[in-house]
């Protein structure tokens, strides 16, 4: 009996799988893209599945004979497709129309703007370089940007309270250790990175992704050009110098070169400079890039650059603000990196990455002599598991070795430091308006002796057709300031940051508004708890025994911010407004007291607009930057940083002419910084009873030069 009645079983299912039919195809849209994350089945039946990244879908079913196959998706219409069930069915093609009320799939955005291909609502390569006061550099630009700061005697990205330290530069992944020119102090130097290097730039203002640490405030990640479109030849030349590119596309692979020699005797040589170069900023560097794509799913990347240059400065003697010191710079920087990214099965997306960098600073003050030295070895290693087109994991880690050298005359000094970290990340869209991305990021350093664990949390939620509103938090850690760890100050351990963020975002027909509010909240800073008097001096000499730190400092930083760009209600014309307001104290360094840090402005306000006149193939592009007064130490103020200098104007005016010259897409330029030659000064020094203002290397400045190209822009990139 029990034998009949299993027989039975294995019969009606041996029946049930004869039966069975798969059912495979692709969805697509009208124009033939593939639709993911489609549900798929066969109209009144429970027989069906989803589509994948590139619109492919199988399933099983007993069902036979005309049947209806279904297909819907939030963002298109349903689609239906008769069908006879006799067999399987393979290559079956359900092509889905758009909605006329598509909803764009959540992205994140609490405390990031991002620039790629996806995404051209920020600042794209060409915005960089037609930014008006911004030199073509990518930080200047970012400085356009709610939550930065402006600045003009220091050198660095200040972001929502943080000093320059908070700030890390990424590059495909890997920190860049060096990623300003080196300068005298008191000079601010810009990025070492050109525009045109990146397809892709995020920059988050607080609550960044757990694939990154090592930063208290904000993350700028720059990601490297694939293959380029074509082979091409760049040449160009103004009044610093004269540069050469260019790259040569086979099938699968292209060789890139760069090459340049910069002398700013010509531009100082007219302008009105408040500091006195005794020698002028010079140099010359190179870069090579290899990229090979061995598949149409996988691409490597390598990439050489160095550079060398030499300056003479006359710079405020810290010991005495009224007279000046010799400060003679030669620097040489090197910089390689090797990554390579491949796609499996649509399934997995790899990624591994190394890099070693190398700097080097012989500082001569007055007859003194300083060599700085440094070098950073890193590696990276990724893993994102696609589970379902709504689910993605994310694994990782990476391996940070890195060197400081310091030799004052004839005292050296040093410290070596491993990083070991691992992360990992979820991306979750349980619905088509909610996504959600926990993360956890595990951080050990070898010369602290100290483990943390950071956990990460955003959402984001549809609102309506065109926005959305974005919540993001975590904990975020760093090392102390490389003045200490090299000064040997050993009882010290990472500072941590605590982030909050709210934001709202709307995105339709080219325009987009940002509204975002934040509280950050500092504790183990490091403070020197017996400090007596206050010295501002930036290269002051540090001493764990007269001067001992602990990580009691704290402080914290909240504020509101607006960023609107419209490139629509005006023919040929884009513009965007930015305004940040902050509110922020701390204790930490050698600060006498809880105070505003005298690099803050509590207001800020840019204008940025963009013309270009077809008939005259000319862009005209000017920017408006306002903050109010920022602290600065009077040794006869009672409150520590308790006075404040005068609000900073700046107008900038910048004017592109398109043109050709026989096959040569050639652009002259001409860019005028603060027009109205406003004298914006940064903070004031005392000496025996006098103040001295802190000025920027130039109030006023003209810039003239031309880019000749085999490669035209189209003014649509303008």
């Amino acid at each position: 009996m029990n034998h009949s009645l299993l027989l039975s079983f294995l019969l009606a299912g041996s029946f049930s799988a004869m039966a069975q039919a798969t059912i495979s195809g692709k969805v697509t849209d009208e124009k033939g893209k593939p639709v993911r994350g489609a549900t798929v089945y066969l109209d009144n039946t429970l027989d069906g599945s989803t589509s994948d990244s590139i619109g492919n879908f199988s399933f099983t079913t007993t069902e036979t004979g005309a049947q209806t196959l279904m297909a819907t998706e939030v963002a298109h219409e349903n689609a239906g497709l008769p069908v006879t069930i006799n067999g399987d069915l393979k290559d079956v093609v359900l092509k889905m129309k758009g909605s006329s009320r598509q909803l764009d799939e959540v992205i994140i955005t609490a405390g990031s703007f991002e620039a790629s291909d996806k995404n051209k609502t920020v600042l794209q390569p060409l915005d960089i370089v037609t930014t008006a006061g911004a030199q073509a550099d990518i930080v200047k630009a970012i400085q356009t940007l709610p939550g930065t700061q402006q600045q003009g005697t220091q050198t660095g990205l200040f972001v929502r309270g943080g000093d320059a330290s908070e700030a890390a530069v990424i590059v495909d992944g890997l920190i860049a250790q060096n990623a300003f020119l080196s300068t005298a102090p008191g000079v601010a130097a810009r990025s070492r990175f050109g525009a045109f290097q990146f397809k892709g730039i995020s920059f988050s203002s607080g609550g960044y992704s757990a694939r990154y640490g090592q930063a208290l405030s904000s993350v700028l990640e720059l990601n490297s050009n694939d293959l380029p479109d074509k082979s091409t030849v760049n040449l160009g030349l103004n009044m610093a110098g004269v540069y050469a590119s260019g790259s040569k596309l086979f099938k699968t692979t292209s060789i890139e070169a760069t090459g340049y020699y910069n002398n700013l005797t010509p531009f100082y040589g007219i302008a009105k400079t408040n500091v006195d170069f005794y020698d002028v900023p010079k140099g010359a560097g190179g870069s090579t890039k290899f990229t090979w794509k061995p598949n149409k799913d996988g691409i490597l990347k390598a990439l050489v650059n160095y550079s060398r240059f030499t300056s003479g400065t006359r710079v405020p003697n810290p010991g005495d603000a009224g007279s000046t010191l010799d400060f003679g710079l030669k620097t040489q920087n090197l910089y390689s990196s090797l990554s390579y990214r491949q796609m499996l099965k649509d399934k997995w997306n790899l990624y591994t990455a190394g890099s070693y960098s190398y700097n080097q600073d012989d500082v001569k003050w007055d007859t003194m002599s300083n060599v700085n030295k440094d070098y950073r070895a890193q590696f990276r290693a990724e893993a994102k598991y696609y589970a379902t087109t709504r689910l993605s994991i994310l694994v990782g880690g990476e391996l940070q070795h890195f060197n400081y050298n310091r030799t004052w005359n004839t005292y050296p000094a040093e410290f070596t430091e491993t990083q070991v970290a691992a992360f990992a990340e979820m991306d979750w869209s349980p619905l088509h308006w909610l996504a959600v991305k926990p993360g956890v990021r595990y951080e050990h350093s070898t010369l602290l002796k100290q483990n943390v664990v950071a956990p990460r949390l955003a959402t984001g939620v549809k609102v309506g057709l065109y926005g959305q509103v974005s919540l993001a938090g975590g904990m975020f850690y760093q090392t102390p300031d490389q003045q200490y760890l090299i000064a040997n100050y050993k009882n010290l351990e990472m500072q941590r940051s605590v982030h909050y963020i709210a934001n709202y975002q709307y995105m339709h027909n080219d325009r987009t508004l940002r509204l975002e509010g934040y509280y950050k909240h500092y504790d183990q800073l490091v403070y020197e708890y017996l400090t007596k008097s206050f010295d501002p001096n930036q290269t002051r000499y540090l001493d764990p025994i007269t001067m001992p730190a602990n990580n009691s400092g704290h402080g914290y930083a909240t504020g509101a911010e607006l960023f609107w760009r419209d490139k629509k209600s005006i023919k040929n014309a884009d513009y965007w407004i930015s305004y940040s307001y902050i509110d922020t104290r701390r204790l930490y360094k050698n600060y006498l007291a809880e105070s505003q840090p005298d690099f803050i402005a509590n207001h800020n306000l840019n204008v940025v607009t963009k013309y270009f006149i077809e008939k005259l193939q000319t862009q005209i592009n000017m920017t408006y930057s306002y903050a109010t007064g920022r602290p600065y130490y009077n040794p006869s103020n009672p409150v520590f940083l308790g006075d404040k200098t005068p609000d900073f104007h700046n107008l900038s005016l910048n004017i592109n002419y398109l043109t050709s010259i026989r096959k040569w897409f050639t652009v002259v330029y001409v860019g005028i910084d603060n027009i109205t030659n406003q004298k914006n000064v940064f903070g004031y020094r005392y000496a025996n009873g006098q103040r001295y203002e802190m000025r920027p290397a130039l109030y006023r400045s003209v810039f003239i030069g031309a880019n000749f190209s085999l490669t035209a822009f189209d003014k649509d990139e303008l």
